[in-house]
């Protein structure tokens, strides 16, 4: 479903744990890291867009989060050609989104990212709220900037304080390249020291 300018609607997830960190998902059989995302269907509002991804993505449910802001406009970006399917090039142009800025009220160990048969993660760490804009994909990063800019006034200010950056888990600050205790580990998890390094 594109509007008239070849966009496709989606809605983006910022999720916040209780010291103010974000969600950072792996995507599946990939070192690419991102926020969850996703379209929104036919009859869908955002919201229940937002809802039903942060299922399928993450196995949480409403009572789970507290939404605590959302984007006021539409956030479009838009993806080069090499990454659009042939069939889709000429009209497919990009994505517009709708951000929701949520805090996580229940637990760590209640994401689950094989609740579904189609996981979008393979794995998934907590980082400061601004780390997200030096390692996602370039053609993505604008709106990401908007989007944090946007709803960091909505930040518990009283749970955020000054962290290490890049904590795996739930753990505390860990050494470059330790692995954490796989006991910190959601289902559907595993642990990757260093997901920019390029395998052999």
């Amino acid at each position: 479903m594109l509007d008239r300018d070849g966009f496709r609607p989606n809605v983006g997830i910022i999720l916040l744990n209780q010291r103010s960190q974000v969600f950072w998902g792996k995507r599946i059989r990939t070192h690419s890291w991102q926020f969850p995302q996703g379209g929104i269907d036919r009859g869908e509002n955002p919201e229940q867009a937002m809802f039903r991804e942060l299922h399928e993505e993450l196995g949480l449910f409403p009572h789970h989060v507290q939404v605590l802001a959302r984007t006021r406009d539409w956030l479009r970006y838009e993806v080069p050609d090499r990454y659009i399917r042939r069939d889709a090039r000429g009209h497919y142009r990009g994505q517009k989104q709708i951000w929701f800025l949520l805090q996580l009220i229940g637990y760590d160990w209640d994401l689950n990212l094989r609740a579904t048969d189609h996981p979008e993660f393979d794995a998934w760490r907590w980082n400061d709220y601004w780390v997200p804009l030096d390692v996602v994909v370039e053609f993505k990063r604008g709106v990401y900037e908007m989007a944090l800019n946007e709803l960091s006034r909505y930040v518990p200010r009283s749970l955020a304080r000054a962290e290490p950056r890049n904590r795996f888990m739930r753990g505390g600050p860990r050494r470059e390249g330790s692995a954490p205790d796989p006991q910190d580990l959601p289902p559907g998890a595993s642990f990757d020291p260093d997901p920019q390094r390029p395998k052999p």
